[in-house]
């Protein structure tokens, strides 16, 4: 699995927007930006859409961190357009499809059974890994946890157990 100090593996694929359209997404396009990037395991399942849902709503304090979400699956584009549109509801962000695996098997978290693990990267500007969690299938991820981390990332210093926003670095004079 890459791990942090890593450089996220260049990636070409198709990804549904938010606008419901599907378009080519290449990782190289957001260079210069902030990304998170999350894989859930699979469409129409019961503990993904809460974490989308998490995401959709927070959305807006990633995009004002200059943080670019993209979710993944080894899901088709068609399955998470249908997805969208039955249950889940609108997005506010790329859904990845990564039908060959490439992406899940490029990042290490193609699990045994073929879907991918329910995995954060938080990736620099220059492309580098910060931030990696993993969680099993049965456990959704805290998107505030990931928000906050970000923050913390970004805070250019030194940050202790559950530092927010605001609060004083340990590193600052």
């Amino acid at each position: 699995m890459l791990t942090v100090g890593q450089s996220l593996p260049d990636f070409s694929g198709e990804a549904l927007l938010p606008n419901g359209e599907f378009a080519p997404i290449n990782f190289s396009d957001y260079k210069g930006k902030w990304v998170v990037l999350f894989f859930y395991p699979l469409d129409f399942t019961f503990v993904c859409p809460t974490e989308i849902q998490g995401f959709n709503r927070l959305h807006s304090e990633f995009q004002n961190l200059n943080t670019v979400v993209l979710g993944a699956s080894v899901d088709s584009v068609h399955s998470h357009k249908a997805w969208t549109e039955s249950s889940l509801g609108k997005i506010s962000f790329p859904l990845i499809g990564d039908l060959k695996h490439d992406l899940a098997q490029g990042c290490g978290v193609l699990s045994p059974e073929g879907f991918a693990n329910r995995a954060t990267f938080v990736v620099n500007p220059e492309g580098v890994i910060e931030s990696v969690t993993v969680n099993s299938s049965n456990v959704g991820r805290s998107t505030e946890e990931t928000l906050r981390v970000l923050q913390a990332l970004q805070a250019g210093g030194l940050t202790a157990c559950g530092w927010q926003p605001g609060q004083k670095l340990l590193n600052a004079a």
